[in-house]
């Protein structure tokens, strides 16, 4: 069932590898459409909120790329992924409580049950949008190969985009 909010006119789901792009998309989506029509939205916020506050720990420092983010990053996927098994929606419904706006852009979707949730709460209104670079890209952008996160989402996607490093949204490969 969906939140008490605004009913959106459009949900777009945007996923992709750690590093691959996907909040420059959102942002640059979100730009051509206005801060007053697209709200983006991360599913990490409400999840680094309550991790927080049930760990008291500082949310503001959790938000940026830190060295105190990453001490705690296995522990909150870990703790992330008990919640999602009790409640697979919890993250979902708390990211989108009190949004009003018609275009709902969530930029970092990385599970199946993510997409469900919002399929499920929002049916034809929820498109999908995959963000797809290379190893190479991502290095560029300060990404390190691990082997202990958690798969990301292997879904049917609406839209593809391959931006590379370096590169303007003006001109994506879309496939």
């Amino acid at each position: 069932m969906a939140p008490r909010g605004g009913a959106p006119c459009l949900v777009l789901l945007v996923s992709g590898k750690r590093k691959s792009g996907k909040d420059f998309v959102a942002e640059a989506l979100r730009s051509r459409l206005g801060a007053d029509v697209c709200a983006v939205l991360r599913l990490s916020g409400p999840l680094k909120e309550q991790y927080a506050k049930e760990h008291d720990l500082d949310f503001q420092r959790l938000l940026d790329a830190s060295a105190y983010k990453e001490a705690f990053r296995r522990d909150m996927i870990r703790w992330g992924e008990e919640k999602r098994q009790a409640d697979p929606g919890f993250f979902c419904r708390k990211v989108v409580e009190g949004i009003f706006h018609p275009v709902w852009l969530v930029s970092d979707t990385r599970r199946v049950s993510d997409i469900q949730w919002f399929r499920e709460a929002y049916g034809a209104l929820t498109q999908t949008v995959r963000v797809v670079a290379s190893e190479q890209s991502r290095q560029q952008r300060g990404w390190v190969f691990t082997t202990d996160f958690p798969e990301e989402a292997k879904a049917t996607w609406h839209v593809l985009f391959r931006p590379h490093f370096g590169d303007q949204l003006s001109k994506p490969s879309v496939t």
